[in-house]
């Protein structure tokens, strides 16, 4: 195994896996912590996407550490710590501890972070991310009602989570290329850091850098840093191309697009298919108060399915999230969302579906789990860090797992556009 990874999210793990199929590595992922016993196909790449970005930091720790310890079992050569491209985690973690704690099992002194993936309008300029033309911390990620993010400087985000200190590898050493990141990297560990933020304005830069850190022990990042290291082993001659398309079963059957995510991009697709796909909207202060809503959404999508796909969502703008917050608290919100999406997910299957297209990392998981996929082949793509997957062992669903910013706005009919 070329490179271990572990994902904070179900979705960010699939942005991952899908980079590196890009890069011609062949990609597997395991959803949760692997049970020692779990047994997957041989991969360049194996992926552990896990449901630690909003959990205590502890759990959090725990549950990578456990990661870890199994990719290693199989051999993996490097890790990768893969986050969000929006840095967005509590305010304790999960990113400093997680990377704290795994710098210490595998005995290395620094470690390397950058979200960036300009290819994804996402760059760091003087420690701080941008999203498009604007800082993180007005790009609407500052409204985020589990992991807001007011604070687009990165060095002093990590700082507030990390014991060990945080430095930068300044935009002047990227632009100069590889070894003036190696010598950034040896001044940083000789001045005492633990940890070191990347800038990146361009893809190129992420190039450099995963030629400059590919032997280091431990990198973390969004998935631009994982482009660059696939691109540092081919030139190594580690890799050789996959055919991704093939991994895809060809299944009859409806399909169905299931979408929790608030997020800005996701509502600008829900509007563009919602008026041409049999759609229903589910509301959370109506799921708190009993079964009736939910089983209105189960009897509704029963008579609908069929050969156009239909749209199920919680989604919602700022003031109604508010709203449902404000009723409900935001944690009991949040679950009231996701098991309902467990619920609808599971009794879809029952009815016959196997194409699933998912919007949002927490119901992505919810869907997930209650389809009980273990693990996944990494397809095709279908928009930047976003591909088709398809389930190894058991049923054969295909499932498109979106994080809620990704995608155009016509991302949910590209979806089915693209199958084969």
């Amino acid at each position: 195994m070329l490179i271990g990874c572990i994902a904070d999210d179900l979705t960010g793990a699939t942005d991952l896996g899908v980079t590196l199929a890009r890069e011609g590595l062949s990609v597997t992922q395991v959803n949760g912590v692997p049970e020692d016993a779990l047994e997957i196909p041989a991969a360049d790449a194996v992926v552990v996407a896990l449901k630690s970005r909003t959990n205590p930091a502890e759990e959090a720790v725990a549950w990578s550490l456990a990661a870890l310890a199994w990719l290693r079992k199989r051999g993996a050569e490097r890790i990768y710590f893969k986050y969000c491209s929006t840095f967005d985690s509590t305010p304790r973690g999960n990113i400093g501890p997680v990377s704290e704690a795994l710098l210490g099992a595998l005995n290395a002194d620094l470690a390397v972070a950058t979200p960036a993936y300009p290819r994804n309008g996402r760059t760091v300029y003087l420690g701080h991310l941008f999203v498009g033309d604007v800082l993180l911390s007005e790009s609407g990620m500052q409204n985020h009602p589990l992991t807001p993010m007011t604070d687009a400087n990165l060095v002093r985000v990590l700082a507030a989570q990390a014991k060990g200190r945080v430095g930068l590898l300044p935009f002047a050493d990227v632009e100069a290329g590889v070894e003036a990141l190696r010598a950034g990297c040896a001044a940083l560990r000789t001045a005492g850091h633990r940890h070191a933020i990347l800038d990146a304005t361009r893809d190129e830069h992420l190039v450099s850098a995963g030629e400059a850190f590919l032997d280091l022990a431990l990198t973390t990042g969004g998935a631009g840093l994982g482009m660059g290291l696939a691109r540092a082993l081919a030139r190594r001659g580690r890799v050789a191309p996959k055919d991704v398309q093939s991994l895809l079963p060809r299944l009859d059957g409806p399909g169905v697009v299931l979408s929790g995510s608030c997020s800005q991009a996701t509502l600008g697709q829900i509007a563009a298919v919602r008026n041409r796909y049999p759609s229903f909207q589910l509301d959370p202060i109506k799921l708190a108060e009993g079964s009736a809503h939910l089983d209105a959404a189960l009897g509704w999508a029963r008579k609908q399915l069929g050969a156009t796909p239909i749209l199920i969502y919680a989604s919602a703008p700022p003031e109604s999230v508010s709203k449902s917050r404000d009723a409900l608290g935001q944690q009991r919100a949040a679950e009231l969302v996701e098991d309902a999406f467990r619920r609808i997910a599971r009794a879809l299957a029952q009815a016959g579906v196997r194409t699933f297209v998912v919007a949002g990392g927490e119901t992505s998981g919810a869907v997930v789990e209650a389809l009980g996929v273990r693990a996944l082949a990494i397809g095709p793509e279908i928009a930047p860090g976003v591909p088709w997957t398809a389930a190894v062992g058991g049923v054969p669903y295909r499932l498109a797992l979106k994080s809620g910013n990704f995608g155009g706005p016509d991302f949910f009919s590209r979806a089915f556009e693209v199958l084969p």
